[in-house]
């Protein structure tokens, strides 16, 4: 039997010696290999065929070659509609700015109000890289963020032999016995436009509300927890200086945070401090001092109440209404009222108070708003005491320190070389305040004797006695040649510095205390213009500006009144328990409280921004500028200091 049979070759996948080529090319490039442009060559498109295409489509009329393309793009795949795409989309940009004058396109930029979106411009191309950095688009940016390069720009280097105010500073003699500290370091140099200002500005800011690094944490151990306690504090951009009540005071530098100075000298705790900057000029409003004071050691028998003797070229008085005494004078040496103790001094500590500096006849205009490196206001209300207890200083090469406390003794103090300058005396009581004015030589103390006391702290005399209170002085403010005092006889004084003079004398009961009021008087009448209500509690610190009034209570609370119309702009529950210590500025307010915490606010709207520090047991003082904060605590049983840095890394 036959049988027919038909047979199927299969060839197994596996043992296939060629792979599948697919006849067609598809439309799509594969996901995994980057799309091929296709460029024809040059030679490609001079072909004839090509010429001829392109001498018809210039022929035809406009809505005959959309027409046309529209026919030829339905026939064209999807890699040829993508290689169009490709050429078109570069032929249809256009530049606008580029296009427009300079001027309009520099006015379109000044509507830009974030600095992101300014940096992201100028990562467009070049053309609009070089238009953002023009001056007016940042000068513009930084007046709608309210930057003002007095206040927000870095510390601007003093000169090292002279100033613009064209006094010359004679060289400093090496011959003190302390080692002396080198000028602090130059931290930033200031901005060369507008751009890098804020730049600066801005990078401040963000640290202040992202929190800055902490520059230095100083614990310092005390027999006696009270004797522990920080007392006074005044910043600068150069030192922090804390007064404590264990007679000692220590200087910090903003630049390292490191610990560079202890002045000792106080027998008792030190309950005042005022730091003289730097640098600085003297104000033209007032004559400049003599720059020799040879002869000042002499002194009239007419004047004298008692026979002195000669003791090494230095007079012995035995009594008299006021007694300086100086510890560069013989032990137990005392020199009357009024001719100063300049003459004790050697070379080196006359230079230190610009005794010898050669002042000319008229000064500038404009050194009477020099910016000192404490304080960066200027303009009418740069007269203005500092509110972190910083001074402008009148032409010394060095910070000073001028101090006081319950040894009843106004000490000065050179920074650099820890010495004592001049050690004052007049008071007979503890001394509880006390200021020093702005360009001028001049210090205001208030003590538990019911007087001020006005001193000459660059020649060490006292010029005169403001007496008026029937009670203790506790506090003091100075504006120009003013000083305002409050007292424990419940009424706040207005008083003529130069002349002495008690101009307003404003009877108060319990203003900004007890009451839980706070009352605002006119300078120039005398009369109460307001009574301020909100607080629950005693109100126990106050700030006051030309455009506010801040105001802190043990309630926790802290108000803020708009001026001059005395609305409550802001209610804050800033404590659980009673703030210690408050300060604001046009940015930012910071509050510290007995519950421990210092808190960050914005001052325009009164939100919670952060904790600045971590909760310790207490907080004594805080006390910051635009770059720096420092807090004043008791962290674990020890006083401590904190100093928190918020320039730009």
């Amino acid at each position: 039997m036959s049988s027919s049979s038909s047979s199927f070759d299969l060839t197994p996948l596996g043992d296939s010696t060629s792979s599948y080529k697919p006849e067609t090319t598809p439309d799509f490039p594969s996901q995994t290999e980057a799309p091929t442009v296709y460029v024809p060559t040059a030679a490609q498109f001079e072909a004839p065929p090509f010429q001829a295409f392109l001498n018809e489509f210039q022929s035809l009329s406009s809505t005959t070659r959309q027409g046309y393309l529209a026919t030829l793009l339905a026939h064209c795949t999807s890699r040829e509609l993508f290689f169009m795409s490709t050429r078109i989309a570069p032929l249809l940009k256009r530049d606008f700015l580029a296009d427009l004058p300079i001027e309009l396109a520099l006015h379109i930029l000044n509507f830009v109000d974030h600095p992101r979106t300014l940096s992201r411009i100028a990562c467009v191309s070049r053309r609009w890289h070089a238009l953002v950095q023009d001056e007016n688009a940042w000068r513009g940016l930084a007046s709608a963020y309210h930057f003002d390069p007095t206040l927000h720009g870095p510390c601007e280097p003093d000169a090292d032999e002279s100033d613009a105010t064209g006094v010359k500073r004679p060289h400093i003699p090496q011959i003190l016995t302390l080692p002396r500290l080198p000028q602090p370091p130059r931290a930033l140099q200031p901005a060369q436009s507008s751009q890098g200002l804020f730049k600066y500005a801005w990078s401040t800011l963000v640290n202040w509300k992202r929190g800055g690094r902490c520059l230095r944490t100083h614990r310092i151990p005390v027999l006696d927890p009270d004797s522990g306690v920080v007392t006074s504090v005044a910043l600068d951009a150069d030192w922090l200086v804390a007064g404590l009540a264990n007679h000692r005071i220590h200087v910090f530098s903003t630049h390292t945070g490191s610990l560079v100075r202890t002045l000792v000298g106080h027998e008792l705790g030190v309950w005042a401090v005022d730091l003289v900057s730097r640098g600085g000029a003297l104000d033209p409003s007032h004559s400049p001092p003599p720059p020799n004071n040879s002869g000042a050691g002499t002194t009239s028998t007419s004047t004298l109440t008692a026979t002195t003797t000669a003791i090494s070229g230095v007079p012995e008085v035995l009594d008299g209404p006021a007694l300086l005494l100086h510890n560069r004078a013989p032990a137990g040496s005392q020199v009357l009222y009024p001719k100063g103790l300049d003459h004790l001094l050697p070379p080196s500590m006359r230079a230190a108070l610009a005794l010898d500096a050669q002042y000319p006849t008229i000064l500038p205009a404009a050194s009477h708003s020099h910016q000192g490196k404490g304080s960066r206001e200027a303009g009418a209300g740069s007269a203005r005491s500092d509110v972190a207890g910083a001074t402008r200083g009148w032409g010394q090469p060095g910070a000073l320190v001028v101090s006081g406390g319950c040894d009843k003794d106004v000490r000065v103090w050179d920074v650099r070389t820890g010495l004592t300058l001049y050690v004052l005396r007049g008071h007979t009581s503890t001394i509880r305040c006390l200021k020093v004015l702005h360009n001028r030589p001049v210090a205001v103390s208030g003590s538990r004797d019911s007087t001020l006391r006005v001193w000459d702290v660059q020649r060490g005399r006292m010029l005169r006695v403001l007496a008026g209170h029937a009670g203790s002085v506790r506090s003091l403010d100075v504006c120009g040649n003013r000083v305002v005092s409050g007292s424990y006889d419940c009424t706040c004084r207005l008083w003529d510095i130069d002349t002495g003079e008690c101009l307003q004398v404003f009877r108060i009961v319990a203003s900004g205390g007890l009451d839980t009021t706070v009352r605002v008087w006119d300078a120039q009448t005398g009369h109460c213009t307001a009574m301020l209500q909100g607080h629950t509690a005693l109100v126990c610190s106050l700030q006051l500006t030309p455009h506010a009034l801040v105001t802190g209570g043990a309630d926790g609370r802290v108000l803020a009144f708009a001026l001059p119309d005395l609305r409550v702009h802001t209610r804050i529950a800033a404590h659980d328990s009673s703030v210690t210590s408050l300060q604001f500025d046009e940015q930012f307010l910071v509050t510290s409280g007995n519950d421990g915490r210092v808190r960050l606010f914005d001052v325009g709207t009164g939100a919670y921004v952060r904790d600045i520090t971590a909760p310790s047991e207490t907080v004594w003082k805080v006390v910051f500028r635009r770059e720096m904060c420092a807090v004043m605590c008791r962290r674990a049983g020890k006083t401590t200091e904190r100093e928190d840095e918020q320039r730009r890394a």
